[in-house]
């Protein structure tokens, strides 16, 4: 049995799906804090668990009998996200799961200048040190993210954020099909994957000529220093240590921690990565 943690979420529903498209229904379970939010999966066919990273005994049980487990990592940052990992990770060594799977992010690091990866590098560590078979699944950076930061400028035409560098956005469906393609040809990658990244590295420059030839408007790129932008995030009801992660972010991004290309991602879906053209434009068009 193959178990996915946050099976409710964005990745992690759109994973299960992919999952039911290669396996009997009786072979994937779901760990989820509500699941009532599951219902359909249950009817189904698919076991479904009520699981909380923030109560050990419930990950335990809903993670009984998993052959692989797939570790969704949480929306949460710094010490509070690990803790919340650590607790998964202990909860499936307590359950006998025989290897545990994790989605990481591309520019994972100790020394990351993005929290995020910092994180996700001590999340990491805490799978090797447990002496399981393990798999990190070193996701590009969610062209979901970006679209979020392009929310204004679609009204407006200015791409006003701070500096960055190129980033290879990468889409939530492809990275859920291949997390499902790795689950279900077990072993192939040991540790880290390469990382698994749309078809090119773009920088927010970059971006507004791909805005401008989506919709046939003028797009311009202003650049915001730095604390001008945390204001505004604040203004606008973003908690400081969010806007504090997003500004990260930017300072990474020029650091050139989010550039790699790497034709992984291809290779396990079969065929090239959505650009991020076509993701501004499936979701523009929404």
């Amino acid at each position: 049995m193959i178990i996915v943690t946050g099976a409710t979420g964005k990745l992690g529903r759109r994973t299960v799906e992919h999952l039911l498209e290669r396996l009997p229904t009786d072979r994937v379970g779901v760990s989820v804090r509500d699941p009532r939010k599951a219902q359909d999966l249950a009817e189904r066919g698919v076991r479904v668990r009520q699981g909380s990273f923030d109560d050990p005994a419930s990950l335990v049980h809903a993670f009984e009998g998993a052959e692989q487990l797939l570790i969704v990592s949480l929306d949460r940052t710094g010490e509070e996200c690990v803790t919340g990992h650590r607790a998964a990770i202990d909860a499936a060594v307590k359950a006998g799961v025989g290897r545990i799977l994790y989605t990481s992010q591309m520019g994972a690091a100790q020394d990351s200048r993005f929290q995020a990866c910092r994180d996700h590098a001590q999340t990491e560590d805490l799978l090797r040190a447990t002496g399981l078979p393990w798999t990190a699944l070193r996701n590009g950076f969610y062209a979901a993210s970006a679209l979020q930061l392009l929310e204004s400028a679609r009204h407006t035409g200015d791409i006003a954020l701070p500096a960055d560098g190129p980033v290879s956005w990468t889409g939530h469906d492809d990275l859920a099909e291949a997390a499902a393609a790795i689950l279900t040809d077990e072993g192939r990658f040991e540790g880290p994957t390469p990382p698994l990244t749309g078809p090119a590295a773009l920088d927010f420059e970059a971006v507004a000529e791909i805005a401008a030839q989506a919709t046939g408007r003028p797009f311009t790129r202003t650049v915001v220093p730095g604390e001008a932008f945390r204001q505004q995030a604040l203004a606008h009801g973003a908690p400081a240590p969010i806007a504090d992660l997003m500004l990260s972010s930017f300072a990474a991004a020029r650091n050139g921690e989010f550039t790699a290309v790497d034709p992984t991602l291809a290779e396990l879906i079969g065929r090239e990565p959505a650009t991020f053209r076509t993701l501004l434009e499936h979701t523009w068009a929404e």
